[in-house]
């Protein structure tokens, strides 16, 4: 939570253009202070966490009405909008049909402590219905914790622009350069959410995004809020930024954000170890995450409406991406450079198990297929039934889909990876396979989330 605080604190100083619509700035002054916004993001993280993770859209709503009315009451001049004021103390509170970005700009949490994007989205839902339940508020809500939910677990951006693109229909294809000639305080999801996306979109660090939200000038703090908590999952934030957060908030505050980074950390640390290939027991020649790969490519290979098909590529490349990360094996062909494995042997006759020695050194060569425009590309086969229904060479091993992806990525000669060749096929081409490996290899070599 770290991002979205800071990005509120920062962002502070500059609201209602008391700044120069520019990224040179002093980080930090005397009217930099946390407002509603930090406020509300402490309230929605201690009631996911008072919920618990398993907790129905029912139970979180009930959390969070009751977290968000009691920081609001603790702090009822943080600056909240006059209907929301009025909701923190209603008797019964009513969702009232918001789609201003506070929706956005405190559901942070929910974008860390769940283990897919499904539940993440549900959760996000369920903190803006409590009180923007207009389907831009909603909206708002789940891209903000969708994007947080996809940079923590190592995807690239543009898989993250392609699935904002595909789900949520933002506009943000203009630059934040293009963004600020057309400048305009406005305060909902609608507006805010594209400027914040692309403040992330360019940035190159936390700090960069902050500023890149911070020089559009209008809403500057919960623009900052909604960037930096998307930055944060991304780059980490600088420990000395951290410390400059911990050392301005209340300490209430700094107390469940403390407890929120525990937990955030133990999920966190849950994905990085991953269940390694074949974890969880194996059937049917697959392992486990094999099969939830052929549940993905399944679900969009024969789909004839173009949009859903679109969704359900985009789906199985972020599967395939997160198989990646766990070191699952797929059955892989191999040409026998220079014929060793079958000197003298009768390969009808080899049974599973038997061991013998080979008389010379085996040169082996991943196997390239062609296809009809004579361009070349890796295989990979998502079971040894989709491996068996064409001409393979005769030596089989499983390889891990990284290393398949990563040599295709090297060799010259090759388009790129083809799922499942023997048909229906799906290919992907070289330039997306150097992005997301890139990017996961940063993310590996990232810094403290949370």
């Amino acid at each position: 939570m770290y991002g979205a605080i800071l990005g509120d604190i920062i962002g502070s100083a500059f609201e209602f253009d008391r700044g120069g619509k520019t990224k040179e700035f002093s980080l930090f002054s005397k009217e930099s202070t946390w407002t509603d916004d930090t406020v509300m993001t402490v309230a929605v993280a201690e009631a996911l966490m008072e919920a618990g993770r398993d907790a129905t859209a029912e139970e979180i709503k009930k959390a969070c009405v009751k977290s968000m009315q009691k920081w609001g009451r603790k702090y009822p001049y943080a600056g909240y909008g006059a209907r929301f004021i009025h909701w923190v103390h209603s008797e019964h509170p009513k969702p009232y049909k918001s789609y201003g970005n506070g929706s956005a700009m405190r559901v942070s949490a929910a974008g860390w402590l769940y283990d897919t994007i499904e539940r993440t989205r549900e959760v996000a839902r369920a903190t803006a219905e409590v009180s923007h339940n207009h389907p831009e508020g909603i909206k708002g809500a789940e891209c903000t914790a969708a994007v947080i939910f996809m940079a923590r677990k190592g995807f690239s951006k543009l898989l993250i622009a392609e699935y904002v693109l595909m789900e949520f229909r933002y506009d943000f294809m203009e630059t934040v350069d293009e963004m600020r000639k057309r400048h305009a305080h406005v305060e909902t999801c609608m507006d805010s959410l594209p400027k914040a996306i692309r403040s992330f979109i360019e940035g190159e660090s936390y700090e960069d995004v902050v500023r890149n939200a911070v020089s559009l000038g209008g809403d500057t703090d919960t623009l900052a809020a909604i960037a930096g908590a998307m930055a944060e999952a991304f780059y980490g934030v600088p420990r000395g930024l951290k410390h400059e957060c911990r050392e301005r908030i209340p300490k209430d505050m700094l107390a469940v954000l403390k407890r929120f980074r525990k937990i955030a950390r133990e999920v966190v640390s849950t994905d990085a170890a991953g269940d390694g290939p074949g974890d969880g027991g194996e059937a049917d020649g697959m392992t486990v995450g094999n099969k939830e790969l052929i549940r993905k490519y399944e679900t969009f290979i024969h789909v004839e409406d173009p949009e859903e098909a679109a969704k359900g590529k985009l789906a199985f490349i972020m599967e395939l991406f997160e198989q990646m990360k766990k070191g699952t094996t797929v059955p892989t062909p191999f040409l026998d450079v220079n014929h060793a494995f079958f000197d003298g042997i009768d390969p009808e006759k080899i049974v599973e198990g038997e061991t013998f020695q080979l008389k010379k050194e085996a040169r082996l060569r991943l196997d390239k297929l062609e296809g009809p425009d004579g361009k070349h590309w890796f295989p990979i086969f998502l079971s040894e039934e989709e491996r068996a229904k064409g001409k393979t060479p005769n030596v089989i091993m499983h390889v891990p889909i990284r290393n398949i992806v990563q040599c295709a990525i090297d060799n010259p000669s090759v388009e790129g990876v083809v799922v499942n060749p023997f048909g229906p096929a799906f290919a992907i081409p070289k330039g997306l396979l150097m992005s997301t490996l890139g990017i996961m290899e940063r993310g590996e070599a990232g810094s403290e989330g949370g």
